[in-house]
C-alpha cells in the first residue's frame, strides 16, 4: 500500500493532524518576533483561504441536492416532519447550551475585578461594524440580486437561495432531474476538491496553531483566561456531556461510537475553525453513524450554517456576563431572558464566517448595553477570538452531526453499518 493511501485513512490522517497540533505549537512558540512567524502565518492564511473558496459552492450545492433527495425517504408529509423535527432539535439544544453558559458564566464570574484597556484604534475599527439586530438579519435575507450573493459570499442569502431553489426542485420530481442530476454533479466535484485541500490539513495546522502562538504568547492571554476558561468549559459540557447524554438515551447510539467516528471531523473543526469547510468531514461521520445519505445531505449542510451552540449560544451568554462584570454592570433577569431568547432565535444570525461577531453584538444590543460599552467589550474579547474559535467551531460541528443522528432515529431511519471496510478521507 503505497505512503499517500496510508495517509488518507481517517485514523492515521488524526495523527497526523494530532503532531502537526504539537510542532505547530512548538514552532510558534520558537519562532515568535523571529523570520518564522510571518512564515507560520502565510501558511496558515493560505489554507485558510482555500477553505473559503469551497464553502459557497459547497453550501448551495449540498443543500439544493439534499432538499431534492429528501423525496427518497418518502412523500411531502416525510420531508416536512423531517425539516420540522430538525429545527426543533436545534432549538432545544440551543436552549442547553445557553442556559449552560449562563450559569457557568454566573458561577465564574469572568471579568470580575478585571483593568482591561483595549487599543483605541481597535475600538474605534470595531464600533464602525455593522452590528447584529433582527432588522439587519430580516434585510440581508432576502437577496436583491441572485449573483451577488455568491460573489459577495453572503452565505444568508446563499442558504436561502439554496432552500427555496431545492423546494422548487422537490416539487418538480421529475421535471427538475436533469437540474438536480447536474448539481448533484457539481456538489460531488465540489466535494472532490475539498477532500484534496483537507489531506492538505496537517500543514495547515502547523501554521494555524503556530501563528496562533507567536502572535498571542501570553501576554494577552493570561488577564483574559477566566473568559478563555468559562467558554472552553461551558463548551465542553456541551460537547462532552450534553450531546452524549442526548445520543444515548434519545438517539439510541453509543458515545463512544459517536466520537470514534466524528473524532476527525472535530479535530479538522477545531483547528481550521471552519463549520462549512468541515462539512464533508461532518457529513460523512453521519452517514458512518447510520444516518441515511438523503437526509444527512439535508440536515448536515443546514446544521453547518445555522446549528451553531457553540457560536451562537454558549459563547454569547458567557462573552455578554463577561463584559457585563467587566464595567460592573449588574444584569437584570429579564436581561438573562434576552440572552437566551437569541440564542434561540437568532441562530440564523451566525451563517457566515463572522457569525460570532453578529451573534454577540446582537445579544449586547438585545439586553441594552450601552454603544460605546459594546464597542469597547468587542475589541477586548476580539483580541483572543482565534482561541475562543476552535472550541467554539467543535461545538458547533459536533451538535451538526448530533441532531441529524437524533432525528434519524426518532424516525427509525438508522441504518446500522456492519463494519465496512475502511474508506479514505477523499473517496468516502
Amino acid at each position: 500500500m503505497s505512503f499517500v493511501r496510508t495517509y488518507r485513512k481517517p485514523k492515521v490522517f488524526g495523527f497526523t493532524v494530532l503532531g502537526a497540533l504539537v510542532l505547530g505549537a512548538l514552532a510558534g512558540w520558537l519562532g515568535k518576533g523571529t523570520w518564522l512567524a510571518p512564515i507560520l502565518a502565510k501558511i496558515g492564511s493560505t489554507f485558510t483561504a482555500l477553505l473559503q473558496l469551497t464553502v459557497i459552492p459547497l453550501v448551495f450545492t449540498a443543500i439544493v441536492v439534499g432538499i431534492a433527495s429528501l423525496r427518497n425517504l418518502g412523500g411531502g408529509r416525510t420531508a416536512a416532519r423531517l425539516g420540522g423535527k430538525t429545527f426543533l432539535w436545534f432549538a432545544i439544544t440551543s436552549f442547553i447550551a445557553v442556559l449552560i453558559g449562563i450559569a457557568v458564566a454566573t458561577i465564574l464570574k469572568p471579568g470580575n475585578g478585571l483593568q482591561i484597556e483595549p487599543a483605541a484604534g481597535a475600538v474605534d475599527k470595531l464600533a464602525k461594524r455593522a452590528s447584529g439586530s433582527w432588522q439587519a438579519l430580516l434585510d440581508n435575507l432576502v437577496p436583491t440580486n441572485i449573483f451577488s450573493a455568491f460573489t459577495e459570499g453572503d452565505v444568508l442569502q446563499v442558504v436561502f437561495i439554496a432552500v427555496l431553489v431545492g423546494f422548487a426542485a422537490y416539487a418538480l420530481g421529475d421535471k427538475a432531474a436533469p437540474f438536480t442530476n447536474l448539481v448533484r454533479s457539481f456538489f460531488e466535484i465540489v466535494q472532490r476538491v475539498v477532500g484534496w485541500i483537507i489531506l492538505l490539513a496537517p500543514i495547515g495546522i502547523f501554521g494555524l496553531i503556530g501563528n496562533a502562538v507567536a502572535s498571542y504568547g501570553n501576554s494577552f492571554v493570561k488577564p483574559l483566561f477566566s473568559l478563555i476558561l468559562a467558554v472552553y468549559l461551558g463548551t465542553a459540557l456541551v460537547l462532552f456531556v450534553v450531546y452524549p447524554v442526548l445520543l444515548k438515551f434519545v438517539g439510541k447510539t453509543s458515545p463512544v461510537e459517536f466520537f470514534r467516528k466524528a473524532g476527525t471531523a472535530l479535530q479538522f473543526a477545531f483547528v481550521s475553525r471552519s463549520s462549512g469547510a468541515t462539512l464533508p468531514l461532518s457529513r460523512k461521520a453521519a452517514t458512518d453513524l447510520g444516518v441515511p445519505t438523503e437526509y444527512a445531505n439535508f440536515a448536515v449542510p443546514l446544521g453547518t450554517t445555522t446549528k451553531m451552540d457553540g457560536c451562537a449560544a454558549v459563547y454569547p451568554a458567557v462573552a455578554t456576563i463577561f463584559i457585563a462584570n467587566l464595567f460592573g454592570i449588574q444584569l437584570s433577569v429579564w436581561q438573562y431572558v434576552g440572552i437566551v431568547l437569541v440564542a434561540v432565535f437568532g441562530a440564523l444570525a451566525t451563517a457566515g464566517t463572522t457569525g460570532w461577531y453578529t451573534m454577540l453584538t446582537l445579544t449586547l444590543s438585545v439586553i441594552g448595553l450601552p454603544p460605546a460599552v459594546i464597542a469597547t467589550g468587542v475589541a477586548v474579547v476580539y483580541a483572543i477570538d482565534p482561541i475562543l474559535d476552535m472550541m467554539r467551531t467543535a461545538t458547533n460541528v459536533a451538535g451538526q452531526i448530533t441532531v441529524p443522528v437524533l432525528v434519524a432515529r426518532s424516525e427509525n431511519l438508522i441504518e446500522e453499518p456492519a463494519a465496512p471496510a475502511e474508506k479514505d478521507l477523499v473517496n468516502a
